[in-house]
């Protein structure tokens, strides 16, 4: 790419109907992220002067894991062909830096692809990225005189000769933008659609008796555009396979390659086991030493090193420290925070609590808005009470604490160190002295009680 200061225009306005969808085209999800997020993401690692996106107004367009990228935003309210889209973005450029123009609806065109394009007036004015491909349906066909490229004519408007022609435009050029502002406002809809058509600056810059040059692309698919949800799905299995790829390579063991799915990005240690039909979503981060069981769900959570999390665990927005084993089938939900060497286990849901070293909740619980102290034991069928319909309460409970089997502890509510709560115990006052807690009519208190020692069971 040449060294002259650089803007990138994103085309983002088409309606996208062939995808059948209330949302645009461009923010259909691909690899747990819109497609236009991909782009946007591509543009920005170039470190262009500007990136200017072109979109139709009608919905809201968010980039929500997009950051720290400075966007003009430009409206084409009616859509009248890519020329038009492009000469509304160009009030947003100099006339003394090139221009390079992708698309939100081509989201695996790579950095190094983009670098390969060049102009300069010594070799180009004009770089397009072509490639020769066994099936062009679809796609703009090059036509050359010579050997040189004359123009480009979209497939709708070739002849029947012109269709067999095997090298395609990929829609992705960069020109100097004095040059591309020239050209465009000489386009004409004189064709079968009745649009300003982007390619007709092709043969216009040939009848200067410029250059154009064609790029290839590294990778056939970079090139791949989506206009339904068959073709998505296509590009969602390239980019699946690719992520796959790259983590059996460094190291990660996957049972199953073809049933993990990862949406977002994964930072990883060493000696990961993942199993079957696992699913990770937006941010994760494991350490070392880590297995998932089969069908795990994980989203935007980071797991520390030497924790098992056992088959069918749903991790959403929560942090595990060292050397715990949650699971199976255990719910940790937003703000979720474990100490180490914690024990979640069947059927148990957690919510905005934290929970210190060494505690277990081990059957059939819940717990919401609470703070649990190290070394507590949570009986199954315990929950919190948080919830009085309108507003959520904490419940803050010891170290050491013994939780009865069914016990319901109704927030707000404190509970002392080293307290032990009888099963089926309804808890509605704080408990500011160790002791046994337990209901007859009503809490009752048995003070200086002493909680048996475990059993030698060896006999």
């Amino acid at each position: 790419m040449s060294k002259k200061e650089i803007s990138v225009v994103i085309l983002a306005a088409g309606k996208g109907s062939r995808m059948n969808s209330d949302y645009p085209k461009v923010l259909h999800f691909l690899g747990g992220q819109t497609m236009l997020e991909h782009v946007v993401q591509t543009a920005q690692s170039i470190k262009p002067k500007k990136i200017i996106l072109v979109y139709n107004g009608e919905k809201k367009i968010e980039l929500s894991n997009v950051h720290n990228v400075s966007i003009q935003w430009v409206i084409q309210k009616k859509p009248e062909g890519t020329a038009q889209a492009i000469l509304l973005a160009s009030k947003k450029f100099s006339d003394n830096e090139n221009v390079l123009v992708l698309y939100g609806d081509v989201p695996l065109i790579s950095v190094e692809s983009i670098k390969k394009l060049e102009i300069s007036k010594k070799k180009s004015i004009i770089s397009l990225l072509t490639m020769k491909v066994k099936n062009p349906s679809g796609y703009g066909r090059i036509i050359r005189k010579k050997g040189k490229i004359s123009g480009i004519v979209e497939e709708q408007d070739a002849t029947y000769e012109q269709k067999k022609i095997k090298e395609i435009y990929s829609g992705i050029f960069i020109a100097n933008s004095k040059d591309l502002k020239r050209w465009l406002k000489k386009i004409d809809n004189k064709n079968k659609k009745q649009e300003f058509y982007a390619t007709d600056i092709i043969s216009l810059a040939y009848l200067e008796g410029n250059v154009i040059q064609s790029i290839q692309p590294l990778k056939a698919q970079e090139i791949l555009g989506v206009n339904n949800k068959l073709q998505l799905s296509i590009l969602e299995k390239i980019i699946q396979k690719e992520q796959i790829n790259k983590l059996l390579i460094a190291g990660i063991i996957l049972k199953d390659p073809s049933h993990f799915i990862l949406r977002g990005t994964l930072q990883h240690g060493k000696n990961i086991e993942i199993d079957t039909g696992v699913i990770f979503e937006d941010n994760v981060i494991l350490g070392d030493n880590i297995k998932i069981g089969a069908g795990c769900i994980i989203k935007n959570s980071i797991i520390d090193s030497n924790t098992n999390i056992q088959a069918y665990t749903i991790i959403e927005h929560a942090k595990i420290g060292k050397n715990c084993i949650i699971g199976p089938f255990a719910h940790l939900r937003m703000n979720t925070l474990l100490d180490q060497e914690v024990q979640i286990g069947n059927f148990v849901e957690i919510k905005d609590t934290t929970i210190k070293t060494q505690s277990k909740v081990k059957h059939l619980s819940y717990l919401g808005n609470a703070e649990i102290g190290s070394k507590v034991n949570i009986g199954a069928g315990s929950i919190t009470c948080n919830y009085d319909g309108v507003n959520k309460f904490k419940t803050i409970i010891g170290d050491n604490v013994l939780v009865g089997s069914n016990t319901q502890l109704v927030a707000p509510i404190k509970i002392i160190k080293n307290t032990t709560i009888a099963a089926g115990t309804t808890l509605i006052k704080d408990v500011n002295t160790s002791c046994l807690v337990y209901n007859s009519k009503e809490q009752k208190y048995k003070k200086n009680w002493i909680r048996p020692n475990k059993l030698d069971q060896k006999s």
